[in-house]
């Protein structure tokens, strides 16, 4: 862990403040550069370049460039984790119907992904999964933990909807699970390549559809 040495007339704070501000500008350029074109081909010079730092001053916050991976990977889960809490505890804020719960979710992740501007900007774990040759194995498994963490959250919402809704065709409730990240990781891919921002949110609200049938109560 980086550590700030108390100094007389040095405002630690202050101090601490700034090189924070400067790893966020170093994960902010190196996630972009990275999206663009993976981590490879991203070198730690035009990330110093563009952050306007010497190398010493990266070095200061990533030993190697493997640290600065785990790094962004580190605040991608995060940010993940964050944007699919505010969007899914919005359902049972508004439901206590678990079904009804999740399809609010979806939709309000569609929303949310069509709302970007240029598109959504590509996700780190398929850039890692594509390049895992470049990581140590610390690296590679988090990324797999960050797979399994979407699996585990959205097990845990379809767990309860099976209680009041039993599907209407057998499913492997972790194989449900999973599809939410295929389809969005699946929607990124062929809006990046087809050039058409909308088709993420448009293949989430088709799984929404498909979640909705799945559940749907038989009449009679």
């Amino acid at each position: 862990m980086n550590q700030i040495i108390d100094r007389p007339g040095v405002n630690t704070d202050a101090a601490k403040g700034k090189g924070e501000r400067t790893r966020e500008r170093i994960l902010e350029i190196a996630e972009q550069a990275v999206l663009q074109k993976g981590f490879g081909a991203t070198s730690i010079e035009e990330i110093i370049c563009e952050a306007e730092i010497t190398k010493s001053g990266f070095f200061y916050h990533f030993k190697d460039k493997n640290e600065l991976a785990r790094a962004l990977l580190l605040r991608h889960i995060d940010q993940d984790e964050i944007i699919l809490d505010q969007v899914f505890n919005r359902g049972q804020e508004l439901t206590d119907d678990p079904l009804q719960q999740f399809l609010i979710g979806l939709k309000m992740l569609a929303e949310l992904v069509e709302d970007l501007p240029n598109g959504h900007p590509g996700c780190l774990i398929a850039v890692y999964c594509y390049q895992e040759r470049l990581f140590d194995q610390e690296v590679r498994q988090l990324n797999q933990q960050a797979v399994l963490g979407w699996r585990d959250r959205f097990r845990t919402i379809l767990d309860r909807v099976v209680v009041q809704y039993p599907p209407n065709e057998p499913v492997d409730l972790d194989e449900l699970a999973d599809m939410v990240s295929t389809v969005v990781e699946g929607g990124i891919v062929m809006s990046k390549a087809l050039g058409r921002p909308q088709m993420l949110a448009n293949q989430i609200m088709l799984l929404r559809s498909f979640v909705k049938l799945l559940f749907a109560k038989q009449a009679g």
